[in-house]
């Protein structure tokens, strides 16, 4: 097995995402509820959001809950409905600890009253902190964000502040939720899916891909190093050439 190579070794990116994938699988083949695969899972954004902020990246991008898992049971979703009071009960002091900031990336129009409130608190008692910025998305859809990116950007157009010759990648990017965000270095998925499923279509253009059979609960700081690793041996050229 090949040694993993110390971070003083390692470029590390800027901007990280991680479809967390393979909760419910983990969680069977330990003869237990999917439930609490979803449990250890949201536990492990923790693990693995403090392991990034000590590597010095910059921005860590977790798809908690896609907007088409409202489809799942639905003792499957209500429970994963609670799990941001919880989030926040248990995680604020180490966030705080860790100088990190929280926001939330998706849609607004399809979660409770609640849940919008513990969202908008999370992410005001966080905005000031300057260390590594943990985006949750959350009832997020990669199509949904373009739609809306391209309803505002019309809306733009029709009050006249948008010129239609003058819409281009980087002022679509500016409507994205991850407009504040650096550019997505790499994208990795465990669990042994080899598909994007609707995350992060546009950022993951020019992205370097990761796919891990390891489940999301097992996935580890050492995971994320090999991860790491192998992100340092692609040759980036963004369709170009090197010289």
């Amino acid at each position: 097995m090949q040694k993993l190579k110390l971070k003083e070794e390692l470029k590390i990116p800027q901007h990280i995402a991680i479809i967390l994938d393979g909760n419910g699988r983990w969680a069977k083949k330990r003869h237990m509820p999917r439930t609490y695969g979803h449990q250890k899972g949201v536990e492990n954004i923790r693990t693995i959001c403090i392991k990034a902020s000590e590597l010095g990246i910059k921005a860590l991008s977790v798809y908690a809950f896609s907007t088409e898992n409202w489809s799942r049971p639905k003792d499957e979703v209500d429970f994963l409905m609670k799990l941001p009071k919880e989030f926040e009960k248990r995680f604020k002091d180490d966030f705080k600890k860790y100088d990190i900031k929280v926001m939330f990336s998706g849609r607004k129009t399809h979660l409770s009253a609640e849940n919008l409130e513990i969202l908008e608190r999370i992410t005001n008692n966080t905005a000031d902190r300057q260390g590594l910025v943990l985006n949750i998305c959350f009832d997020y859809g990669s199509r949904t964000e373009i739609v809306e990116a391209v309803q505002k950007i019309s809306q733009g157009v029709l009050d006249g502040k948008i010129k239609p010759n003058e819409i281009s990648e980087v002022n679509i990017e500016e409507y994205l939720y991850t407009k504040d965000l650096p550019q997505l270095d790499l994208l990795i998925r465990p669990s042994g899916e080899i598909r994007l499923s609707n995350f992060l279509l546009w950022q993951a253009a020019y992205a370097e891909l990761y796919f891990t059979k390891t489940y999301w609960p097992a996935f580890s700081g050492k995971d994320l190093m090999e991860a790491i690793t192998e992100y340092n041996k692609r040759d980036r050229r963004f369709g170009g050439l090197k010289g």
